[in-house]
């Protein structure tokens, strides 16, 4: 699991995720998606302990006590010290959602750990809703989860927790 990349389904669509310890995977996300690192990644966990490295403990113990999860609702916490750069991008705060969907929250589970999760497509290109669709367009270079994704037609919300905006709605 160290630097592998999975494909695996999620709330709306096939997602990318892996270790987000490894500097070395978080990149051939980013180099796979086409996506630059000063945007940020996700985290998703199965639980909110598997969060604890990466906010700050009262930004999550806000989040807990907010109510959105488990959920298809990600938030917007501050990044503590020990999140790395290449997770957080540009910003000062990192995006993490407790996942409710079955197959994703069970990865988390069987990997004892929060893992990066960004939708399975080429930046600017539609989100793959398919295991056949992940394996066309990224082959070998990603271990792909069978599933079935759930029922949201969008990508998850995101909410900064602290000032309650909406910033994907």
């Amino acid at each position: 699991m160290r630097h592998r990349v999975y494909a695996y389904p999620t709330e709306s669509c096939y997602g990318l995720g892996c270790n987000p310890d490894s500097r070395l995977a978080v990149r051939q996300i980013l180099r796979l998606k086409r996506r630059p690192q000063s945007k940020g990644l996700i985290l998703i966990a199965s639980r909110p302990e598997q969060l604890v490295r990466y906010v700050t403990t009262e930004a999550l113990q806000a989040a807990v006590a907010s109510g959105y999860w488990p959920g298809p609702v990600t938030l917007l916490l501050t990044a503590s010290k020990r999140c790395p750069v290449w997770l957080r991008g540009k910003h000062q705060t990192i995006a993490v959602r407790v996942t409710a969907h079955v197959v994703a929250a069970k990865l988390c589970q069987r990997l004892g750990m929060a893992m990066v999760s960004t939708s399975a497509n080429r930046s600017g290109q539609r989100a793959l809703r398919s295991a056949r669709g992940v394996y066309r367009v990224f082959g070998q270079q990603v271990q792909v989860m069978p599933g079935c994704i759930g029922q949201a037609k969008r990508p998850s919300k995101i909410v900064d927790l602290v000032t309650k905006q909406v910033v994907r709605s």
